[in-house]
């Protein structure tokens, strides 16, 4: 079987387990496979700019609450309808990630990671000083009636796993598709020789920038579907906590891999969850597992896999 073969099959088969698990699982962990395919998309949106392009990000929770925004407040104060809402949400992050990606490209490594991570911190505070529209920390509920398209309620348990389901495989495939172009295969060259890269005639500058866009629209969208799915915008996404966490989870799932993020993923989100029931400190036992798969593991689980197991993995 030819590699793109291969990776089509893996990818169609991520998708259809997906599927099975939603019908195959006690209905509390089910209805957490939404909750998971949509934190997916945003560590997807990390992982094209970190894993892929080799730039760290330590303020991407700025374009997640983007998009959050983007969707909840036109819809709260404007009446904005939920479709046009979903694309203003998306619109909202790419556009905050051209400017962003246009100041802090001037920088490069760790100055490039603090410019970031300063940048979320102004537009969390941001957030905070307009909470008359925002509410602040208290953040706003989209009431049930909002949540609602052509008759379909999507709080039913159905309806959000099929909204999440659609959201992630389009952009699970599309981004497979993204890596696999001319322009997906100029970002590893950037990643893994810049210099070399401009000598054969590219602009890294501009693909770097280009990057940075997509990451940040991908990474709105999946704030701007967590607002819809689940019916709550807050300041709380747009803190550093929430620009760790697709660190981590791209970290632990692998790095530079398609399916690396969701793997990343749902292993943290159970792990904390299992762990929780037990004990207060399953933070804890989270860093603990994170330090070991750094030490054992140093290229995350689907990395590791594609190291030792199956070298073709996407």
């Amino acid at each position: 079987m030819s590699l793109p073969a291969r990776s089509n099959a893996l990818h169609f088969g991520v998708l259809a387990l997906m599927v099975v698990l939603f019908f195959v699982l006690p209905p509390y962990y089910a209805g957490n496979l939404s909750r998971i395919m949509v934190l997916a998309i945003y560590a997807m949106g990390f992982n094209l700019l970190f894993g892929y392009t080799g730039l760290l990000s330590l303020g991407h929770a700025m374009f997640f609450a983007a998009g959050m925004y983007g969707f909840g407040l036109p819809m709260a104060h404007l009446g904005v309808p939920l479709v046009p809402a979903m694309f203003l949400g998306v619109l909202s992050a790419g556009l905050l990630a051209s400017v962003i990606g246009f100041l802090a490209l001037r920088t490069s490594g760790v100055a490039f990671m603090i410019v970031t991570l300063m940048f979320a911190q102004a537009i969390y505070l941001t957030i905070l000083y307009f909470s008359t529209w925002t509410r602040g920390e208290e953040g706003f509920v989209i009431q049930q009636a909002e949540r609602m398209v052509m008759g379909i309620d999507l709080t039913s348990a159905n309806a959000r796993f099929t909204t999440a389901f659609v959201l992630f495989a389009v952009t699970f495939l599309g981004l497979a598709r993204l890596i696999a172009s001319p322009f997906g295969r100029t970002l590893i060259a950037i990643r893994e020789n810049e210099e070399r890269t401009r000598m054969l005639g590219y602009d890294a500058t501009r693909l770097k920038w280009q990057a940075i866009v997509v990451s940040g629209a991908v990474s709105g969208l999946a704030g701007a579907a967590y607002a819809l799915l689940f019916g709550y915008v807050g300041a709380t996404f747009a803190t550093v906590q929430y620009s760790i966490f697709p660190l981590l989870w791209v970290l632990l799932g692998g790095a530079g891999t398609t399916i690396g993020p969701l793997i990343g993923v749902f292993f943290m989100f159970y792990l904390i969850d299992i762990s929780s029931s037990y004990t207060n400190a399953y933070m804890l036992i989270a860093g603990l597992a994170l330090v070991l798969l750094t030490v054992f593991a140093p290229q995350g689980i689907a990395g590791e896999l594609r190291k030792r197991v199956a070298t073709w993995l996407p």
